[in-house]
């Protein structure tokens, strides 16, 4: 039959080689699935037409085995009354029936035989099907953990820089502490040491000051009648 002798590497083929040989297993298993339901549903169809085939032949290898049953039996009753002329026809039709019961035998093997190759074959492409289509959720599955992994590196690369600009921020800050730190020393350094009876003199000169002006104001008092 055609469609055997199209899909007859299907049996023998081991699908997991198949998708261990894909450069691109994700788009190539998209486009196997379709070619392959597309077999599935050719196999289907031819598979119901031979499966037909094979149930006519057995039917009519059963009705002549039923016919060869029945002269055999006429034959015998043919006998049994005596008539043997009548035996010798029944049994020349059961020898022409079993003549031909042969052909159709091997009839009825060759579509079973066809049969069986065809339910194996619809079996095969629907259970690669399945691996099919449970390895191309696995390759997704795998494909967005890879793309999540991806974007977590990208955020880790910018964290890492983050970091390193607070890291720079830190030691500027600490350089600029440092140095005001220095400068306010120096400021300390630089100035004068107190010289504790100048601040005293200043201190009563600004006495005496307030002590003339309460007498030129207990004069005015004085000179007003106050």
């Amino acid at each position: 039959m055609s469609i055997l002798a199209r899909f007859q590497d299907i049996i023998s083929s081991n699908i997991n080689a198949v998708l261990d040989r894909m450069e691109n297993p994700e788009k190539m298993i998209d486009q196997l699935l379709r070619n392959m339901m597309k077999d599935l549903a050719e196999v289907k169809q031819n598979t119901a037409s031979v499966i037909a085939e094979e149930t006519r032949a057995k039917r009519l290898v059963d009705e002549n085995d039923a016919e060869v049953l029945k002269y055999t039996e006429l034959a015998k009753k043919a006998l049994q009354a005596g008539n043997d002329n009548d035996a010798r026809v029944f049994l020349a039709k059961k020898q022409e029936l079993e003549d031909l019961g042969v052909g159709l035998a091997n009839t009825y093997a060759t579509a079973h035989e066809n049969a069986s190759k065809m339910r194996q074959m619809h079996d095969k492409i629907a259970s690669d099907i399945e691996k099919l289509k449970a390895r191309r959720d696995l390759l997704k599955a795998q494909l967005s953990v890879a793309n999540t992994q991806e974007k977590m590196n990208n955020m880790t690369k910018s964290s890492g820089k983050s970091r390193n600009a607070m890291d720079s921020f830190n030691r500027m800050e600490e350089k600029i502490s440092r140095r005001l730190d220095e400068v306010n020393a120096m400021a300390t350094l630089n100035e004068e040491p107190v010289d504790e009876a100048k601040r005293l003199e200043e201190k009563y000169a600004a006495d005496q000051g307030s002590a003339a002006v309460e007498d030129e104001l207990q004069r005015m008092k004085e000179e007003m009648g106050l």
